[in-house]
C-alpha cells in the first residue's frame, strides 16, 4: 500500500514528547496499557499517528471526551473540514472512517437536527416486544442448527449471525442477500486492508438498490418508513441512513454479545448463574460496556478553529479521535475502588452528546444483546470455554475490540 502522505503545516504535538502509533501488534494486543502510557506522558488529550503515520489527537480523557462532544462550535463533525483529507492516499483504508458521506451522523446544526429526528422517530417506532420476540426466536433457530454438535463457535455461529438477521428482517433485506451483507459490514469495520474500501462502495450500492425497491413498493419496515416520514428526506439520504442504522448496529451490536459471552464463561463472578439465575446477564452487559466496550476508538471530531485542550495546541482541521474504551477507565472519574453498579450507564460506550448513538438504537441493541444472552443460557446452561482464556484472540482493528472466535463445548442436545 502506498503510505498516506502528511501534511506539511502539521505537526502533531510540535517540541513535545513523540507521538503514539495506533497500528502494529503491541497495540492490538493491549490497547489498554497503551493508553495508560499515553496518559502518563501526554495527559487526557495525546498526539497519535494512524496507518500510514497520518496524525491526529486521541482524547482520553473523560472530562475531555464530554467537552469535545458537547461543544460542536469548536469541534464539528463534517469530515470535510480535516485538513488532511485531500492529501490521504486514495487507498488508504481509513478512508472509510474519514470520508465525508451525505449520512446523518455527518451533518451539523439545523440539518442534523432534521436528520436525526427521522432516525429517532424511525427507530422508536419499533416495537420493542415484537422485537425480543423476534430475536429469541433468531437465537433458537441459530442455536438449533448446532445444539446436537456439542460444540459451536459462538462468534461465527451466534454473536455475529444473530444481529444481521434481526436488523436485516428489520431493513427489509432478503434473506439471501444476508451473508455478502454481513461480509461488506465486517470488511468496513475493521478498515485493516483495501477491502474495506471496496465493501463500502458495495454497502453504498446495496442500500441504494433496496431504498429504489422500497420507493416502487413500500412494506412494513425500516427503508419505507424513512421514506415516509413527514420530514420526505430524499431517496439519498434515506439509503445512506439506513446503511448507518444496520452497519453501525450490527458489529458492535456482535462485539457485546460476544465479549459478554466471553466475560460469563471466564470469570469465576459469573460462573456460579451459568446454570441459572439471570441477575448476572445485566451486570455483564453494562461491565462489557465500561471494561471492554466494542467501539474503543471513534473517528471523528474535526478543530473549527485553533484552540487548546488539555494543555495541547489543537488547530484548524486537525482531527481529534474519541477514545471511548480510554475515557471509561479515566483514573480521573473511576479510582481503582471503583465498583461498577448494575445500571450506572455513565460510560462512554455509546457516545456523547447530540451525535452520540440514537437513544432508540441503543435500546435496540440492548434487546438483541440481552437475548443472545439469556436464550444462550437456556437453551446450553453446562456450556464451558473449549480453549484457555489466554488463547482467544481479538481481531486485528484498532477502532473494534471484539473476539476472532469464541469456541465451547457443551453437552448435545
Amino acid at each position: 500500500m502506498t503510505h498516506p502522505h502528511v501534511h506539511p503545516g502539521f505537526t502533531a504535538n510540535p517540541g513535545g514528547p513523540a507521538a503514539t502509533r495506533l497500528y502494529g501488534p503491541r497495540f492490538r494486543r493491549d490497547p489498554g496499557q497503551v493508553y495508560r502510557e499515553m496518559r502518563r506522558v501526554h495527559g487526557p488529550v495525546a498526539p497519535v499517528l494512524l496507518d500510514g503515520d497520518v496524525p491526529a489527537w486521541l482524547v482520553l480523557g473523560y472530562r475531555e471526551l464530554h467537552y469535545v462532544t458537547n461543544t460542536p462550535e469548536l469541534f464539528g463533525r463534517d469530515a470535510r473540514r480535516w485538513h488532511l483529507a485531500d492529501r490521504v492516499a486514495p487507498d488508504w483504508p481509513l478512508r472509510t472512517l474519514t470520508t465525508w458521506t451525505p449520512a446523518a451522523m455527518q451533518t451539523e446544526g439545523a440539518e442534523f437536527e432534521r436528520r436525526s429526528a427521522i432516525v429517532d422517530d424511525v427507530l422508536a417506532g419499533v416495537d420493542p416486544f415484537e422485537l425480543r420476540s423476534t430475536c429469541e426466536r433468531v437465537c433458537d433457530e441459530l442455536i438449533d442448527a448446532f445444539a446436537g454438535r456439542g460444540e459451536a463457535d459462538l462468534i461465527a455461529e451466534y454473536a455475529r449471525a444473530l444481529p444481521i438477521l434481526v436488523l436485516g428482517r428489520l431493513s427489509g433485506v432478503a434473506e439471501n442477500a444476508l451473508p455478502d451483507l454481513l461480509r461488506m459490514i465486517t470488511d468496513t469495520a475493521d478498515c485493516t486492508g483495501p477491502e474495506a474500501l471496496d465493501s463500502q462502495q458495495r454497502l453504498v450500492v446495496f442500500f441504494r438498490d433496496l431504498i429504489a425497491e422500497r420507493k416502487v413498493d413500500p412494506a412494513a419496515d425500516l427503508g419505507s418508513a424513512i421514506l415516509a416520514h413527514p420530514s420526505r428526506p430524499t431517496d439519498d439520504e434515506a439509503h445512506w441512513d439506513l446503511l448507518m442504522l444496520v452497519g453501525f448496529g450490527q458489529q458492535p451490536t456482535t462485539d457485546w454479545i460476544g465479549n459478554t459471552l466471553r466475560l460469563m464463561l471466564t470469570d469465576n463472578r459469573f460462573a456460579i448463574t451459568l446454570s441459572g439465575g439471570r441477575r448476572s446477564v445485566s451486570q455483564a452487559l453494562t461491565e462489557v460496556l465500561w471494561e471492554d466496550t466494542p467501539q474503543q476508538i471513534f473517528a471523528g471530531r474535526y478543530a473549527t478553529r485553533p484552540t487548546l485542550l488539555a494543555g495541547q495546541h489543537i488547530q484548524t482541521g486537525d482531527l481529534l479521535l474519541l477514545g471511548l474504551a480510554a475515557a471509561n477507565t479515566d483514573p480521573q472519574v473511576r479510582p481503582d475502588s471503583f465498583e461498577i453498579p448494575s445500571g450506572n450507564h455513565a460510560h462512554m460506550s455509546f457516545g456523547h452528546g447530540d451525535h452520540r448513538c440514537p437513544y432508540p438504537a441503543q435500546e435496540i441493541a440492548e434487546t438483541i444483546a440481552r437475548a443472545a444472552v439469556e436464550v444462550l443460557l437456556d437453551r446450553l446452561p453446562d456450556a464451558t470455554l473449549a480453549i484457555s482464556p489466554d488463547a482467544l484472540v481479538w481481531r486485528p482493528s484498532v477502532w473494534a475490540r471484539g473476539l476472532s472466535a469464541l469456541p465451547v463445548h457443551f453437552a448435545p442436545s
